[in-house]
């Protein structure tokens, strides 16, 4: 069967496809750029509970943290949610404290030594 650029039924074949893919490309755009209300209400909370209870110092390291190791970051942010809920913080957590709380949550790492012969 040879191609014709003039068959209607092709061209319309060609044109249901082309905005088929549009749609699915605007609601995966559209689905990740507007963020759920609620979910930024939560984001606010924690983020102006973090800023009452870590003094800047502490604040500043956990950006760093956030930027190189997302995961630690988020597992001290709850640890540090979960003393503030509780109500176990006497005082905002210095850097000090912020460290010592790292340490803990920290996976060991594994030291490699290499014996030359």
């Amino acid at each position: 069967m040879a191609y014709d650029a003039s068959d209607p039924e092709l061209a319309e074949l060609r044109r249901r496809r082309l905005q088929q893919l549009q749609e699915m490309q605007s609601q995966a755009v559209g689905g990740a750029a507007m963020p759920d209300p609620e979910m930024e209400r939560r984001a606010a909370e924690r983020a102006e509970l973090l800023r009452r209870v870590l003094t800047p110092e502490a604040r500043e390291r956990l950006g760093r943290i956030r930027l190189a190791k997302p995961e630690v970051a988020q597992a001290v942010e709850q640890q540090v949610l979960a003393l503030a809920a509780s109500g176990r913080l006497a005082r905002a957590i210095d850097d000090v404290s912020l460290r010592s709380l790292l340490e803990r949550l920290m996976p060991e790492r594994r030291e490699t030594h290499i014996t030359r012969r």
